[in-house]
C-alpha cells in the first residue's frame, strides 16, 4: 500500500499545515496520539487517584530543566515532607513545541490527615486516559513527501489503521488528514497499487 501526498497542482508536497489558534503551551493533545507518542509502557494515573508527590524531586527536575543551580534558584524548606499523598484532580496531556517531546500535566491536592484516615475506593475513580487502539510508526523522509510519488506503507499496517479502500474505484484511493502533536492537518492520498 502506499500513501501518496495530495497537492493542489499535480502531486508534490502534502498540504501545508494550518497554523494553530491555541498557544502550543497550553493545547491538550487527543489522548490516543499522546499514547502512541509516548510509548506502551507510559501509562497515567486515573483522575480522581490518589498519588505519591515528591517535592524535592520536583525541584531538582525543575532545576536541571531550566539549567539553573539549585541551590540558588529554588528555595529549601526543610520542614516539607519528603513524600505528600495527593489526589489526582486533573491530567492534561501536551507536547513540547520545539522537541515534540510528550509530557503530562497534573494537579494534585494533598490529603488532609482526616482524608488520609478515610477509607479508599478505587472503584470510585474516573476513566483512565485511552490507549490507542491501533497504529504504526513512520518517520517521514524528504523522498516520503517528495513530488515523485508516495511512501509505502506496510499492508498489514494499512489495513489495521485506514478506512477500507473502495476497490470498485480504478485506482482504489481516498484522501486522508492526518494531524501531528500540534495540531497541524496534513492530507494524503491513500492509494493502493
Amino acid at each position: 500500500m502506499n500513501l501518496s501526498p495530495s497537492a493542489a497542482a499535480g502531486g508534490g508536497l502534502p498540504d501545508q499545515p494550518a497554523s494553530p489558534e491555541v498557544s502550543e503551551e497550553h493545547k491538550c493533545l487527543n489522548s490516543e496520539l499522546w499514547h502512541a507518542c509516548a510509548g506502551p509502557l507510559v501509562s497515567l494515573p486515573a483522575v480522581g487517584s490518589r498519588v505519591l508527590y515528591f517535592p524535592q524531586g520536583h525541584s531538582e527536575q525543575v532545576s536541571a530543566s531550566t539549567n539553573k543551580e539549585m541551590e540558588s534558584q529554588i528555595p529549601n524548606y526543610p520542614n516539607l515532607p519528603a513524600q505528600l499523598i495527593c489526589q489526582l484532580h486533573n491530567v492534561t496531556m501536551h507536547a513540547d513545541a520545539e522537541t515534540d517531546e510528550v509530557y503530562a500535566q497534573m494537579t494534585l491536592q494533598p490529603l488532609s490527615p482526616q482524608e488520609l484516615k478515610d477509607p479508599f475506593l478505587p472503584a470510585e475513580l474516573g476513566n483512565a486516559s485511552k490507549q490507542p487502539t491501533n497504529y504504526f510508526c513512520k518517520t517521514l523522509t524528504a523522498s516520503d513527501t517528495s513530488t515523485h510519488g508516495g511512501f509505502s506503507v506496510p499492508r498489514r499496517a494499512a489495513e489495521k489503521v485506514f478506512p477500507p479502500l473502495d476497490f470498485t474505484q480504478q485506482p482504489p484511493a481516498q484522501e486522508l488528514m492526518a494531524k501531528d502533536l500540534h495540531g497541524n492537518e496534513w492530507k494524503f492520498r491513500h492509494i493502493f497499487r
